[in-house]
């Protein structure tokens, strides 16, 4: 299976992610998917320059929904970085697994904003956000927020607790 890492994080490509997800997981690629991010070329710059010796491609939902049956047909090993739990939520919904060799979708941040709920450390849902992970794990996947590969963690079930 090509899809080594499949990952929620509100800042997409960040150090943590270079520095300690790449390090512990194979990764050839990272495949970064937000519409925002791609949209803008000097974030996408931003993002590509916070990593220097791994291929990056930044879509918007669209162009990954189109590309990345080829990056999972692929020989090679890929993260798959979404911003949003919804943007995952869209790419499964229009077909595409994101099922990855270790099974679990890790959620690193996401920051709290207006209208969420804070479920954890630097972790914050919408009630939209909560749905959609809802809809994940009833397609099979392990949701497990861990910020950094040594950190504890806890499961979607756990988190959900807190909305109640």
């Amino acid at each position: 299976m090509s899809l080594s890492f499949v990952r929620i994080d509100d800042r997409v490509i960040h150090g943590q992610l270079v520095t300690r997800w790449a390090k512990e997981l194979p990764c050839d690629g990272i495949v970064a998917i937000d519409d925002a991010v791609a949209a803008d070329p000097l974030l996408s710059s931003v993002m590509k320059g916070a990593v220097s010796d791994t291929k990056v491609w930044l879509f918007d939902t669209a162009t990954a929904i189109e590309k990345l049956p080829k990056v999972i047909a692929s020989e090679k090993r890929y993260f798959v970085i979404g911003k949003s739990p919804l943007t995952l939520q869209r790419i499964e919904q229009a077909g595409i697994s994101l099922k990855n060799s270790n099974g679990k979708i890790n959620v690193g941040p996401m920051s709290a904003r207006a209208n969420t709920t804070t479920i954890g450390p630097n972790q914050s849902v919408t009630a939209e956000e909560a749905t959609a992970f809802e809809w994940l794990c009833a397609q099979g996947h392990q949701v497990e927020f861990r910020l950094v590969p040594d950190a504890s963690c806890y499961s979607w079930q756990d988190a959900r607790q807190k909305l109640k």
